[in-house]
């Protein structure tokens, strides 16, 4: 029987080319959003040091102030209202809750 062979090294592999952010939907003078996300055809974005909150569904954008929250996350009540509740530091809080802004 024959000693194994030393495997030979592995060859370098090709650095991971950036995930793309996706496209920009939002007005670029908020800047860059502290969280986003998207959920049943719905999109939002949370601008922390802007008190914003930006929802588009249907196409349609409408502008929230979030006051002292900080969005990190929503979910949809399956319901027919389809009510949407979004997590801050204080806890779970409704859309209705928020001011709608111009």
């Amino acid at each position: 029987m024959e000693p194994m062979k030393p495997m030979e090294p592995m060859k370098p592999m090709e650095p991971m080319k950036p995930m793309s952010g996706g496209e920009k939907w939002w007005p670029g003078d908020l800047g860059h959003p502290s969280t986003t996300g998207s959920q049943n055809g719905l999109r939002y974005a949370f601008f922390a040091d802007r008190h914003r909150l930006l929802i588009e569904q249907d196409g349609k954008l409408t502008t929230y102030d979030s006051g002292d929250h900080h969005i990190s996350g929503v979910s949809q009540q399956e319901k027919q209202d389809q009510r949407l509740a979004f997590t801050s530091q204080n806890g779970s809080m409704n859309l209705d809750e928020l001011k709608q802004v111009d």
